[in-house]
């Protein structure tokens, strides 16, 4: 009983049920009325055969006598056939004919009728004459002089052709039933099938085990691009929660050593052997801290708004080579004091559809990075090089040094959040700066490389042109 109420409740089923249902009541419609038509059409055709009948003995009486035309119904009586003939005096009395009973309205009215009768084979050539019961279709009219004359055909053969119809539709309604019911119910029980293949990974999700998979056939249908869409979905969910989890890793440990000492340091300042001088300096030092860590988590929630999408009202449309050389003009001292010569490598303009504000950020942070990592080696003649290109209906955003570079196997690592890699342990900083560039780049649909620069590191945000 569970299994029949858990196919009953699948719209499979149900649809299936409905469309069973909607086609038997066509189904039914469409042959009662070709029955009825067919039922009407050979109706008709007999009446205009009656007819015909008819006048030919209307006018054998009138043209010759009565006496003629009751021979010409002797003569139509004693025909094979379904043929019913009758022609009887004025009191109703049968002269000749095959049938000798008649209901008496139909002996005092003209008109059509349809009647019971009782008859002998009149054809049977042997002396074994049967009676039989029919029913038959009539006209009855009056001659000259008084005379009734009766003609029909027995009806019997015709609505029996009609049973007949409706036996056959009988049997192919239950046959389409019994067939759409089993589809229905196999298809049912496969899509529960495909169902509870989702359901028990998603318990097993549920559970913990976030590298479960949803399993997907050869067939390529709906219910496997739904389980490719759901396992692309859980693939991301497995990767925020990897990176939540790394994250909060890196928090606890990266905030801990900064957060110890400003207890150290408060604690020391408490001390009675403690001078004003060194209270005074042991809070400076601690604002100068509690700012780090403030940094430290504007940039953990900028990220985090940038990861989680902006509204589309932050997107427009500008000059993407403007904001370069409004950063390049603002950091030009700063470039200058680390040793650097800061130039820019752009022409003309080169409109974007993106978020000003974050690309712009994602910007400084490139070239912060570059004043503050390139900087820590013997060249002389450094340089930081803002460049932008166009590519097959991209812009490239470019920030080159020619500085130490990046290693190799560090440039995928340097990108994940709080990663600071063992060149840069000295400098201050969260490891935050190209985590948001990663994630400014994956907002606009775009994407951050590190490339080698000869001797110094080539950052590239790539962006589409329409944002």
């Amino acid at each position: 009983m569970t299994s029949i109420l858990r196919l009953w409740r699948t719209t499979t089923f149900r649809l299936t049920a409905i469309f069973i249902l909607i086609f038997v009541v066509a189904s039914i419609s469409l042959l009662a009325f070709m029955a009825y038509q067919s039922s009407i059409q050979i109706q008709r055709n007999q009446i205009r055969e009656i007819e015909r009948e008819i006048v030919e003995i209307n006018r054998i009486e009138e043209n010759r006598s009565i006496r003629a035309a009751a021979k010409a119904v002797q003569v139509l009586s004693s025909r094979r056939g379904n043929g019913i003939y009758y022609l009887g005096d004025g009191e109703g009395r049968m002269l000749v004919g095959n049938i000798s009973s008649f209901p008496s309205n139909v002996l005092m009215n003209d008109g059509i009728f349809t009647i019971d009768y009782n008859r002998e084979r009149a054809f049977a050539s042997d002396n074994n004459r049967k009676r039989f019961k029919g029913y038959a279709l009539l006209k009855s009219t009056k001659l000259g002089d008084g005379f009734r004359l009766i003609v029909g055909r027995d009806i019997v053969e015709r609505r029996g052709y009609t049973a007949i119809i409706f036996r056959g539709f009988l049997l192919g309604v239950i046959g389409i039933v019994v067939l759409s019911l089993i589809t229905g119910v196999l298809s049912a029980m496969r899509v529960l099938k495909r169902i509870d293949s989702i359901s028990n990974t998603s318990d097993k999700i549920m559970s913990g085990n976030l590298s479960e998979r949803i399993p997907v056939t050869k067939r390529n249908d709906e219910y496997d691009r739904l389980a490719t869409s759901l396992n692309d979905m859980l693939d991301r969910i497995e990767q925020l929660m990897t990176g939540l989890k790394e994250v909060s890793d890196n928090v606890a440990h990266d905030l801990k050593t900064p957060l110890t000492r400003m207890r150290n340091k408060a604690e020391a300042a408490l001390r009675k052997s403690a001078s004003a001088k060194d209270r005074t300096k042991a809070l400076e030092e601690n604002i100068k801290e509690s700012d780090n860590l403030i940094k430290t988590f504007n940039a953990l929630l900028l990220i985090a708004r940038v990861e989680a999408g902006t509204p589309s009202g932050s997107f427009s449309q500008f000059d993407i080579n403007e904001t370069i050389q409004d950063i390049a003009e603002l950091y030009l001292p700063v470039a200058e004091d680390a040793g650097f010569m800061l130039s820019t490598n752009i022409s003309g303009k080169i409109n974007i559809f993106a978020n000003r504000e974050l690309v712009g950020q994602a910007l400084v942070n490139l070239l912060e990075n570059a004043i503050k990592y390139a900087s820590n080696n013997d060249k002389e003649n450094l340089q930081i090089i803002l460049g932008t290109r166009e590519d097959n209906g991209k812009v490239e955003i470019e920030v080159s040094d020619n500085g130490r570079g990046i290693a190799k196997d560090d440039k995928e690592r340097a990108t994940e959040r709080f990663v600071r890699l063992e060149k840069s342990r000295t400098e201050p900083g969260s490891g935050l700066g190209l985590s948001l560039v990663k994630a400014v780049a994956k907002l606009h649909k775009g994407e951050l490389r590190l490339e080698d620069n000869k001797s110094g590191l080539r950052a590239i945000i790539s962006l589409p042109k329409t944002g």
